[in-house]
């Protein structure tokens, strides 16, 4: 009985033993899973910490600046817009055309809109444009939109451009094709 219970004591030790290990292994991986997410967190924190707001934007611009020479995307500047850059992948799809709007100074701004785009479609694209140029050339903060279509006409093939709610497509105008800017005559 003795050998027995001598026995019973080598298992039960060995046992304690076995649980005391598992024990400090499963703290010592619990350990390590808790310690992981922290220093990601701090190596995240110091990725943020280590490159300032001003740093961040050059960088942006670089990688904005190399993927405008990407031949699809060439002719935008390269203070690009989303807007512009789904504008013209839109134009490459066919889903867009490009109305050549020709100011009385003779300046063409290719103004671009969707395939079944309304009249007033355009004048909102003419408006997006010009803010668009005026913040990237500098020159007039505000422009009186109503006061400007209210002096100035749309034409095409000497036909006005009157109803905003008519598509472009019912005035017959198409890709690449000329309207221009022109001031409305006083009435007597």
């Amino acid at each position: 009985m003795m050998g027995e219970e001598t026995q019973s004591l080598h298992l039960d030790e060995g046992l304690s033993v076995k649980e005391e290990e598992l024990g400090q292994a499963e703290g010592k991986m619990n350990q390590v899973e808790d310690e992981q997410p922290e220093e990601v967190e701090e190596e995240d924190e110091e990725d943020e910490e280590a490159l300032p707001h001003s740093e961040f934007l050059d960088i942006f611009e670089e990688g904005l600046a190399r993927l405008v020479q990407d031949p699809l995307l060439c002719d935008l500047p390269i203070q690009v817009t989303l807007e512009e850059v789904n504008s013209q992948v839109a134009l490459e799809y066919g889903q867009a055309m490009t109305v050549r709007v020709c100011k009385m100074d003779l300046e063409v701004m290719p103004i671009v809109v969707v395939q079944n785009a309304m009249v007033l479609d355009l004048k909102k694209a003419i408006q997006r444009f010009m803010e668009l140029k005026q913040q990237r050339e500098g020159g007039v903060k505000h422009v009186s939109w109503r006061y400007v279509w209210r002096t100035f006409h749309l034409i095409f093939q000497g036909e006005k451009l009157d109803d905003d709610k008519m598509k472009l497509k019912d005035y017959g105008i198409r890709n690449r094709d000329e309207v221009t800017f022109m001031k409305r005559l006083r009435k007597k």
